[in-house]
């Protein structure tokens, strides 16, 4: 019993603990596999050797298997494959990330999570919110189940007038949810990061906009 009290102890100040990420200096050794570029189609193909070789999945050996899979045509039927795993990524982000200033989008067969900067990340330091920890463990855990997908993830801020200084911020965004998906036991080699500055405004740039501009969008694509 003293042992089992001991153990409950232990499990509850662990999950008081504070996340904090870790220093500047070990993030190249914890993304170590990533890529720094975008995921274009072009680039995925390049990667999946690497991928492979890193113990990455592919959707055809992931799926359960399919009774008609042997028929009919073979692309035909990988296409519905990875059609249906991503829809069921889909809802299972959606169901478990409804919170303000996250969004989940389908974007053709890719899925889009939004995640607005001020719900992830401290609102005066570059750091990782409470809250934000919370959601990126939640989406950690679906990214383990869900493990035959590349992720992109890209950092953007509102418009500034030094463009290298809102690229900077908006790599240092994507590399800290990054490193934070790495520690929890994600593969980087299914990874793309990228910082795009203020590129690709989803919204104006009023005061409220702004808010919204600010944000890490992880793109999931479907390793087949």
């Amino acid at each position: 019993m003293r042992q089992f009290a001991l153990i409950l102890t232990t499990l509850v100040l662990a999950s008081c603990i504070k996340y904090h990420s870790p220093d500047r200096a070990t993030w190249a050794t914890h993304l170590r596999g990533a890529s720094m570029s975008d995921m274009t189609d072009t680039a995925r193909i390049a990667k999946r050797p690497v991928y492979l070789g890193a113990g990455g999945q592919l959707i055809t050996s992931n799926s359960e298997k399919n009774p008609t899979a042997d028929y009919g045509d073979k692309t035909a039927n990988d296409n519905m494959a990875a059609l249906q795993y991503m829809t069921r990524l889909e809802f299972t982000l959606y169901d478990a990330l409804r919170k303000p200033g996250i969004s989940v989008q389908r974007a053709g067969t890719d899925v889009v999570v939004i995640l607005v900067r001020d719900a992830i990340m401290e609102l005066n330091a570059p750091d990782i919110s409470a809250t934000g920890d919370d959601t990126l463990n939640i989406i950690a855990k679906i990214l383990r189940q869900y493990n035959a997908t590349f992720i992109e993830i890209a950092g953007y801020t509102d418009a500034m007038r030094d463009g290298d200084a809102a690229r900077r911020m908006s790599l240092d965004m994507a590399e800290r949810v990054a490193v934070y998906l790495a520690q929890h036991r994600i593969n980087t080699a299914r990874m793309f990061i990228t910082g795009r500055g203020s590129a690709r405004p989803i919204a104006a740039q009023d005061d409220i906009g702004r808010l919204m501009n600010r944000r890490v969008e992880i793109r999931l694509a479907p390793a087949r």
